[in-house]
C-alpha cells in the first residue's frame, strides 16, 4: 500500500523552480531518502509534505486524501528540524510530554506514554534533566521522541544529523534506522551525505534541480545509476569519456578499445555517453601479467593506505583510473610501479553524460 503521493508538485519563488513537476510515491512503513546537493529542493519538497510550504501547483494525497493545502498542525506528521529545536527551558520529559499536553492527553496517559518512549531511546534516567545538559547524540534522540510521542502516521527528518561529529552520526544513523524498523512508522529524511542514505534507507530519491533524477534501492542506484549526476553523486567513480562502436565496445580516451556489458537503460548510445566503474570493480595485476582484452597498462601515481583498504590512482596514459584493493590482494603496490588495470566486461556500466549547463 501506499499512503503518500504527490503529482505534479511545483513550488517556484519568483521566476525560479525549487521544485520542478515532482511525481513520486512512498511506500507505506519505509524510510525514505531524499538525496542531494544543497539547493536541489529537497527541504522545499519536505516542508511541502509536512505543511510548512504550499506548492505552486500539483496535489500532495496521504492515506487516500487530498493534502495539499491541509495546515500541518492537521496532517497527524512528526518532524524533526536539523536545529532539533527543543525547549531550553523545559526538562526531557516535558520536552516529549509537549505534543500530548497539546493535544490535551489525560495526564496518567502522558506520563505512560512519556516512560515508555524514554525507554524506547534509552534515557529513562535523564527524565527530569534540562535538555542544555544533554550531549548532541542525547538531544537528538530526545526530538525524536518528541516527534513520535502522539504516534504520527509520518515522519519527517530534516538533515537531523549533520550537527554531529563523524563518529557519533554513525551511531546515530544505525540508531533512527532501528527505531524505525521497529515503530514501522513510513519516514522521509532528507540529507545530502550519500553514506547516511545507504545506510539507512529502504528507498533513496535522488534529486536535482528540483527535479527528481533517479529513484530505487541504495544499491540500484549506486550499481546502475542512470546518469552521470547521479553516478558522480552515490558514491566514488571512475567516469570517463567514451565512444560506442553498437557492437559492444567503446573507445576511452587515447583510442583503446574494451568491452562492456550494453546497458538497455541508455536511451541514445550514440550521443554523448559516459562509461562508469567503481573502484572496487578495478582489478590491479603486476605488470608481468598476460595481456588480455579489458586489461590496460598504466602507471601506479598516487596511494592512499587506510590499513584494511588500499586506494590506488593509476595513471593509463590519456585518462587515469582509481582502483580500491587491499594489501592481501596487491601486495607490494608502490609508488611508479607499472600495473595491468582490468576492466571487467559486467562492471563496465554506460551512463548518459551530465547535460551542459
Amino acid at each position: 500500500m501506499t499512503h503518500l503521493t504527490l503529482q505534479a508538485v511545483t513550488r517556484r519563488f519568483g521566476a525560479a523552480h525549487a521544485v520542478d513537476n515532482v511525481d513520486l510515491s512512498v511506500p507505506d512503513g519505509k524510510l525514505v531518502c531524499f538525496l542531494g546537493p544543497s539547493g536541489c529542493g529537497k527541504t522545499t519538497l519536505l516542508r511541502m509534505i509536512a505543511g510548512l510550504e504550499t506548492p505552486t501547483s500539483g496535489s500532495i494525497h496521504f492515506a487516500g486524501r487530498d493534502i495539499t493545502r491541509l495546515p500541518a498542525n492537521q496532517r497527524d506528521f512528526g518532524m524533526v528540524f536539523q536545529s532539533l529545536a527543543l525547549f531550553p527551558h523545559m526538562t526531557v520529559a516535558q520536552n516529549v510530554a509537549y505534543p500530548l499536553k497539546l493535544r490535551k492527553t489525560a495526564k496518567g496517559e502522558q506520563t505512560r506514554r512519556v516512560a515508555e518512549l524514554l525507554e524506547l531511546i534509552q534515557l529513562p534516567h535523564m527524565a527530569n534533566r534540562p535538555v542544555t545538559q544533554l550531549s548532541g547524540g542525547q538531544r537528538q534522540r530526545v526530538a525524536i521522541a518528541r516527534a513520535i510521542a502522539s504516534q504520527p502516521k509520518l515522519l519527517l527528518l530534516d538533515e537531523p544529523l549533520s550537527a554531529l561529529d563523524a563518529k557519533l552520526r554513525e551511531a546515530m544513523q544505525v540508531e533512527i534506522r532501528l527505531l524505525q524498523q521497529r515503530l514501522g512508522i513510513t519516514t522521509i529524511m532528507v540529507t545530502h551525505d550519500q553514506r547516511e542514505a545507504m545506510t539507512m534507507a529502504d528507498e533513496i530519491v535522488v534529486m536535482e534541480k528540483g527535479r527528481i533524477a533517479q529513484v530505487g534501492k541504495p544499491l540500484d542506484i549506486y550499481r546502475d545509476p542512470v546518469s552521470e549526476f547521479v553516478a558522480d553523486f552515490i558514491g566514488l567513480g571512475n567516469i570517463l569519456p567514451v565512444t560506442y562502436d553498437g557492437a559492444g565496445s567503446v573507445s576511452l580516451p587515447g583510442g583503446r578499445r574494451i568491452t562492456v556489458v550494453q546497458p538497455a537503460r541508455v536511451p541514445d548510445l550514440a550521443s554523448d555517453i559516459r562509461l562508469l566503474i567503481r573502484p572496487e570493480d578495478v582489478c590491479v595485476k603486476p605488470a608481468t601479467d598476460v595481456a588480455a582484452p579489458n586489461r590496460l597498462a598504466g602507471t601506479v601515481t598516487f596511494i592512499r593506505d587506510v590499513g584494511a583498504s588500499l586506494e590506488a590512482t593509476i595513471d593509463c596514459a590519456g585518462f587515469t583510473l582509481t582502483a580500491a584493493t587491499t594489501p592481501r590482494e596487491t601486495p607490494g603496490l608502490a609508488l611508479g610501479m607499472p600495473v595491468l588495470a582490468e576492466l571487467p566486461p559486467h562492471a563496465c556500466k554506460l551512463i548518459a553524460a551530465r547535460a551542459a549547463h
